[in-house]
């Protein structure tokens, strides 16, 4: 289980950080599933994607660094903040039937990254663990 959390860590992550940097540049040509992002507010946009983005290094970085583990399940946690506010948005907006479905997928895979990062598998403490401490002989 812990190389699943591995896997959908980093790939969540990547996920997150593709889709964040998306909103702030938002290309002409969607597919139907993205076409929601025309009608997103300019200023939701980039709290949006500038919480997908911290995310999404939030769930990375701390690992490949070994420092800060402890970020990894509070990014996942609030990832998962941020999809429960997407699928407000959607049910309000009328697209949560294309689009609730992917939203609670997501939502439920942050919070077993939480979960198994925070309390199953955690990574470390808060200071590195690469790190050795030396010893001086007199």
């Amino acid at each position: 289980m812990n190389k699943l959390l591995w896997v959908l860590q980093y790939f969540l992550g990547i996920y997150w950080v593709a889709l964040g940097v998306l909103h702030f540049v938002v290309p002409p040509g969607l597919p139907g599933p993205f076409a929601w992002m025309y009608e997103l507010d300019p200023t939701l946009h980039a709290i949006s994607g500038t919480l997908e983005i911290l995310g999404g290094l939030g769930l990375i970085l701390p690992a490949v660094f070994r420092v800060y583990q402890f970020l990894i399940p509070l990014a996942a946690v609030g990832l998962s903040l941020v999809m429960v506010g997407a699928m407000v948005w959607h049910a309000d907006h009328g697209s949560f039937a294309a689009t609730g479905p992917v939203n609670i997928v997501l939502m439920l895979f942050m919070l077993f990254v939480a979960w198994g990062r925070g309390v199953r598998y955690p990574l470390g403490t808060w200071k590195s663990t690469s790190k050795k401490v030396r010893t001086t002989a007199n």
